[in-house]
């Protein structure tokens, strides 16, 4: 079985997806019915749309509306409703999903985006500015805030995935920068993978619930904890009691979701 899922991951890694390969051999017939249907109904049709090329979709069919679930999902809703709530002067993020959680809080508020890739955008209440968090913070940039978010993204700085240079102590260089940017007092709303501790070269780390506690005394307050385990549901406002610490809240990759106040 493990032999089987390496595999599998293997051909993904160059564009082959074995499932789709059998899903499209086993919607083609139907979608060819369904072409046949289209081009009778067209001869006696009042409206003239000419067939252009097809573009075959075979799994929409079969498919869910939409995804209510997963990482990502959750935290952008909730973390973009909590600033909503907490109200910030200046909220800052870094490295955080723009088409998701930076999308959500600009829809009600300005947000200042720091990425270590370029963005090209003009959207309204975006501001972009391109900059790598394990370099030396900038004097200009410290105390700069009094609210940051920076999701699902400190778990990749240094290990090169997105062009940043290969820093196994990336992490804690990102979090010293993180924690100098913001003000004494702010905010800072940070998510990561929590489960047992590990690198997944390159694609992320996964942190020990224990590890970043570790991490953030005397230097923050947690607030608040929630966490999304490995079925993709969210648990929100969770005490961080000690065996649920200890067993990483019983996840394996899960994410795990922090609002803390800098002390």
């Amino acid at each position: 079985m493990k032999f089987r899922r390496k595999f599998y991951s293997a051909l993904l890694l160059f564009g082959i997806d074995p499932r789709m390969a059998i899903l499209a051999i086993r919607k083609f017939p139907r979608y060819f019915r369904d072409l046949r249907t289209l081009k009778d109904q067209s001869k006696s049709a009042p409206d003239g749309f000419p067939l252009s090329r097809l573009f075959p979709c075979l799994g929409d069919g079969s498919a869910n509306s939409g995804t209510a679930k997963g990482h990502y999902f959750h935290q952008d809703l909730l973390v973009a409703r909590r600033i909503f709530l907490n109200q910030p002067k200046h909220h800052v993020d870094v490295g955080s999903r723009v088409d998701g959680f930076v999308a959500h809080v600009a829809c009600f508020r300005a947000i200042e985006v720091f990425d270590v890739r370029p963005l090209a955008s003009t959207t309204p209440n975006i501001h972009f500015a391109q900059g790598d968090f394990m370099v030396p913070l900038k004097n200009e940039l410290r105390d700069y805030c009094d609210s940051l978010s920076c999701l699902h993204a400190l778990e990749h700085f240094g290990l090169g995935r997105y062009g940043d240079p290969v820093n196994f102590s990336g992490h804690l260089l990102g979090l010293d920068n993180l924690h100098g940017m913001l003000q004494a007092g702010g905010k800072l709303y940070l998510s990561v993978p929590i489960g047992p501790q590990r690198i997944e070269f390159n694609a992320h780390r996964v942190f020990a619930v224990a590890y970043l506690l570790e991490c953030f005394r005397d230097r923050f307050r947690i607030d608040r904890f929630s966490y999304v385990d490995d079925a993709g549901d969210l648990h929100d406002n969770v005490p961080l009691a000690d065996d649920g610490v200890q067993a990483d809240f019983g996840c394996h990759f899960g994410c795990g979701i922090f609002e803390m106040t800098k002390a």
